[in-house]
This record gives structure tokens, sequence and C-alpha cells, in this order.
């Protein structure tokens, strides 16, 4: 499967009261899906999905893939402190018809995370899991990173097909892309090279739709490298290796530069278009406008994501026309002032 592009964590909305507010998360998700976004990550660190009762998570899942459009890739965060948990929510999103589930570093236990069981874990996940696996490294939660030889150890499992590094580090992404260049794997494409799931060609064949051979259509042989197509999607064979997607915005050229192939980035939640430009000029060739681009997101992505955080995330929403809303306790909300820096950084990056 195909990960590129720029896929904004969405937040949870909640009602005054701190109920999950559903129809302002349905919006929310309609709204990204006519921007140039590769998809969507739903219950991530900016997601509040540790604020989450299960039962809350797994009605956030189903709300967001009925209101997400078909061509965006779905990826679920699944991940609990446990491999038993972790894998019982995992299902659920395979169930909902999620395509990816990210799956964060346990870390209560940080004196026994060891590489015997970080290995052991993912494995175990990997293993057993309806969905392919993304690892989730995000360290300024978790005060866990996740060694980069670990990473390449486990880039060789058939059901780990990438990983959501948040740790900001540049050469470490560096390091991983060196280290995993043996992984290589065929994943679907669209004729323009967009990603294509079982999911999206389930809801243009119907379960039991075949791929024809274009050459077939034809009256013609088709030979391996073919077009084929689905129902209403024409496709073709692309090689991948062990994708990489990094977190942090104000980083993300020079991410991209080191061998990411895209990000996951807490300020594509209230800027998605600024930060997919940032990757537009990069992949079209043009490093001085990819630069301008970056640098335009710099301050306001370390400030309101890297220090402010979700609070703040969430009134950079609405602001941008999104909806924000509140944060569930401990997290409070933004202050006055707070709010005015927020809308003093964006003045500029309106989406």
């Amino acid at each position: 499967m195909l990960l590129q592009g720029i896929f904004p964590p969405i937040t949870t909305p909640f009602y005054p009261d701190g109920n999950v507010y559903y129809k302002k998360l349905e919006a929310n998700v309609e709204r990204y899906s006519k921007t140039p976004i590769a998809g969507i990550v739903v219950l991530g660190s900016t997601g509040e999905a540790i604020m989450l009762s299960d039962q809350e998570r797994r009605e956030v899942l189903k709300t967001a893939r009925a209101a997400c459009a078909p061509n965006k890739v779905l990826i679920a965060g699944t991940g609990a402190e446990s491999a038993a948990e972790t894998l019982k929510l995992t299902e659920y999103a395979a169930e909902c018809g999620y395509d990816v589930a990210m799956v964060r570093t346990p870390y209560f236990y940080k004196a026994q995370m060891l590489p015997p069981n970080i290995l052991a874990f993912y494995r175990f996940v990997a293993d057993h899991s309806p969905l392919p696996i993304m690892i989730y490294n995000v360290p300024p939660f978790t005060r866990y990173d996740i060694p980069a030889e670990i990473v390449i150890e486990l880039a060789g499992h058939p059901n780990i097909l990438g990983m959501k590094e948040s740790g900001g580090d540049v050469e470490k992404v560096r390091r991983m892309v060196d280290g995993t260049r043996q992984v290589k794997r065929s994943a679907q494409v669209t004729e323009t090279f967009d990603a294509v799931t079982p999911r999206m060609l389930k809801a243009t064949s119907g379960e039991n739709g075949n791929l024809v051979p274009v050459g077939a259509l034809a009256g013609t042989k088709a030979s391996s490298s073919a077009v084929t197509v689905s129902g209403g999607i024409r496709t073709r064979q692309k090689e991948v290796g062990f994708q990489i997607l990094v977190g942090a915005a104000d980083k993300l050229k020079p991410s991209l530069e080191a061998g990411a192939t895209g990000a996951v980035l807490g300020f594509a939640c209230p800027a998605p278009t600024a930060c997919y430009e940032i990757y537009a000029a990069w992949k079209e060739g043009d490093s001085q406008l990819a630069a301008l681009k970056q640098e335009r997101v710099v301050a306001a992505s370390r400030r309101i994501v890297g220090e402010l955080g979700v609070p703040a995330i969430k009134h950079a929403l609405d602001f941008n026309g999104y909806y924000g809303g509140i944060s569930r306790l401990p997290l409070l909300p933004a202050t006055a002032d707070l709010k005015a820096e927020v809308e003093r950084l964006l003045s500029g990056i309106r989406n």
C-alpha cells in the first residue's frame, strides 16, 4: 500500500459538557476530504485518543470512516499498552473499513521496554492483524524513543509497511531509510500514482469484482506491467520500500530530502493545504519553492503544535473554519492571550 503525501491526525470534537460531538467530526472529515491531503489519521495523539473510552474510540472510528471520501487513505490509531488490547481495536478498525493501523510504542513500563519486548509486541500485533501496521513513535508524549535499529529489524516483517516518526530527528529518519533499503514491495496505485487500497477497489467493484487487464479489453494480451481496471479505477503497480511518515511540520522539507515519503502533521489539522504545498513543491523538484513554503509554517507549527498542544490546535481549527472546540480535562482551554497569539501566527495561513 502506498503511503505518500500529507495526513492530518484529526482532532476529536466535544460538546461543552464533554461528550463527543459526532456531527462536528463528520463535518470536519467531509471538509478534509475536499483538500489535497492523501488521507486522514483517526485516533492519533492530536485526536485525544487516550482520553476516550473504548466505546467512544469505536464510535469515532465508525463516524470518521462513514464521512471520509472514498479516495482518501484511512489510518486508525489502535495502539494500547498491551498487545491484546491493540489487536482488539485493530480488528474493529478492519471491520469498519480502515486501510492501515497505526500502533504507538507501549511506554508505561519504560524500564522493561527493551528491544526483545518491543520486537515481540510489534511482531505479535503484525502477525495477527487483519490490517497492515505502521509503527508510531511519539517520544514527546511517551518519553520513549524507539531505536532506529529496532525499526530496521521490524521493517522486514511482511505486515509492517512503515512508520510515523514524530521524534523530530531528521538524521534518525535518514538512518532508518538507509537501513531499510533492502525492503522492496509492490503497491497498487492509480494511473497518476495515487494510493489504491482494497477498500477503494471494493467500493468501485463490489466484493467479487475482478481486475481486468486493459489489454484484454482491447483484445490484446497484457504484459505484467500493464494498467488494469477495477470498476472505475485504472491501476498499475509501483515499487515501494519501508515508508516513513514524519510528524514535525517545521522539518517537513529536510525530512523528505532524508527519504521520508510524507507526513502525519498536527499542523495539517488547521492548515492542510499549507502543509500539502510544501510536499507538492518538493515532489515537483522545486526546492526553492518548497523552502519558501516550509519557512511560512515554521514559527506557527512549532508554537501551536510543538509547545501549546491540542487546545491551541483546536482554536486554530476554529480560526480556520473547522470545528475545534474544547479538549478534555486535564487539558484546559486556551486562554484569551494564547488564542490571540494563535490567530496572529495563522493570519497568513488561512485554509
